[in-house]
């Protein structure tokens, strides 16, 4: 089922929320970036993206249905994202203002332990790198990633060519032409509950289009765009990331759980109120509590999410 953002729940700030309640042991939501009404979809294209996002999302369901960790799952449903061209993230990411790709990721386990990397230009799945970040070094961060590092772990590298897209490059050329400055909204990422009750979040993205290269993004911050915490939730955003930054909005969100006993709707309401509307800033994220309940919410015009929904598949584009 594919619904718009007219049919969610409307809230005085014009944040756009979806509260849903756990019909399965696991739980699952992705996004596939936030930004501006996207009038230009033709039903042919809308189409596309929204076959995207189901792929991506079967992917993590698949893990959870089997049994399979949350992280698993998160993992496999950022990877689908990356491998398609139509996101922000991996093949198909925007280019920095010099035309080339640098990507960041980050995953968190509800355990505590997470992994990140920034400015990764070898990688063909970034998140993947990210989680051996987490499970392979005593580091949490790492810039620049070496194609030897990489490769070593055992992950598939691929040539700077194979990042950048036509669509990309006309993209770019718009944005430079004309001074402006590039969308913000691209980033992906997925949250999961698995049948243990364990948490976890992944997210991956191409950054602006347009970027001073080297710029970084709240992606790969871990409590800004990316946290998870067993017994609390697990976030992951998309949106202005310098914002998201300053506001450390995701773990601001898991603070208000822990701290003030704030359900997660009330939780995301406040911290999208008071970090970004109230800052002029936009963007929208997915979250899943430790009852596995899912909070999808963005204030920007659009966001492509998925989800499930009494048994449902529901896709927002």
């Amino acid at each position: 089922m594919s619904i718009s953002a007219e049919e969610s729940v409307a809230l005085p700030s014009d944040t756009r929320l979806w509260d849903i309640a756990p019909s399965e042991p696991y739980s699952l939501a992705l996004h596939g970036g936030a930004g501006g009404r996207i009038v230009e979809l033709s039903t042919e294209q809308r189409g596309v993206f929204e076959a995207g996002l189901a792929t991506a999302h079967a992917a993590g369901i698949a893990v959870l249905e089997r049994g399979g960790s949350a992280l698993d799952a998160v993992c496999a449903s950022v990877e689908q994202l990356e491998n398609n061209p139509l996101f922000n993230a991996g093949r198909g990411a925007a280019l920095t203002a010099n035309g080339t790709v640098e990507l960041d990721s980050a995953v968190m386990d509800g355990s505590g332990l997470a992994g990140a990397v920034a400015v990764s230009r070898h990688a063909k799945n970034p998140v993947l790198v990210a989680r051996s970040v987490m499970e392979r070094t005593s580091h949490l961060l790492l810039v620049d990633p070496s194609e030897q590092l990489v490769a070593g772990w055992g992950h598939e590298i691929k040539e700077p060519e194979y990042f950048v897209t036509e669509a990309r490059q006309t993209q770019l050329h718009r944005l430079l032409a004309h001074q402006l400055t590039g969308p913000r909204h691209g980033t992906v990422g997925a949250v999961a509950r698995d049948s243990a009750g364990h948490v976890a979040a992944a997210t991956s993205t191409g950054g602006m289009a347009g970027q001073d290269v080297g710029r970084v993004g709240d992606t790969p911050v871990i409590g800004a765009g990316t946290y998870a915490r067993d017994g609390l939730a697990a976030i992951s955003c998309t949106g202005d990331g310098e914002a998201f930054i300053r506001g450390v909005v995701s773990y601001d969100i898991v603070a208000r759980l822990r701290y003030l006993g704030s359900t997660l709707s009330d939780a995301v309401t406040a911290t999208i109120r008071n970090e970004l509307t109230d800052r002029n800033a936009s963007g929208g994220l997915v979250s899943v509590a430790a009852d596995g309940r899912l909070v999808i919410a963005h204030n920007s015009p659009t966001m492509f999410a998925a989800f499930q929904q009494d048994g449902r598949l529901v896709l927002l584009t």
